[in-house]
């Protein structure tokens, strides 16, 4: 298969310096406040972006070195397949965050529900629009007795 290359349009700012100790879903970071500088040769493909109160961020995992196919997630004691977790160490060290746009000032976005770490590449913005992107939920897999400890559980050093 080719090789895929990406090139960031910005960098995503948050309070987080450190993966240690962040919350891990946006979810479980509510409140929490963040900015978005976009770089300005993208500047104008955020018009009309104010229009939505959701986002979705997608960004390169920069500080995740190496991958492996199983893991043993925040939320779990198990190992678990890469690919039935979002744990930051994948093949492809991409992530993806829903999180609420309060406004943009020229090339700047400001967020909340931040759950990402401090100078994060940013590869693309889409919009959330509940008609396209909810779904009827019939099963979570193995974190089905889980995923309500979102918001106790913060990360720690095991995808350094």
């Amino acid at each position: 298969m080719k090789e895929v290359r990406y090139k960031p349009i910005g960098i995503i700012h948050s309070p987080f310096k450190d993966i240690e100790g962040m919350p891990i879903q946006p979810s479980g970071a509510q409140g929490i406040a963040g900015t978005v500088e976009i770089e300005p040769a993208y500047a104008d493909g955020l018009k009309d972006l104010e229009g939505f109160s959701h986002i979705m961020l997608l960004y390169h995992f920069h500080l995740s070195k190496g991958y492996s196919l199983e893991v043993k997630p925040f939320l779990d004691n198990a190992l678990r397949g890469v690919f039935s977790t979002r744990a930051p160490r994948r093949p492809n060290a991409m992530g993806l965050s829903v999180v609420r746009l309060l406004r943009i000032e020229g090339s700047v976005l400001h967020i909340e529900d931040v759950d990402i770490v401090d100078g994060t590449p940013l590869l693309d913005i889409k919009p959330y629009v509940p008609e396209f992107d909810v779904r009827e939920v019939v099963k979570t897999g193995w974190l089905s007795e889980r995923a309500y400890k979102v918001s106790e559980i913060k990360s720690d050093e095991r995808f350094k």
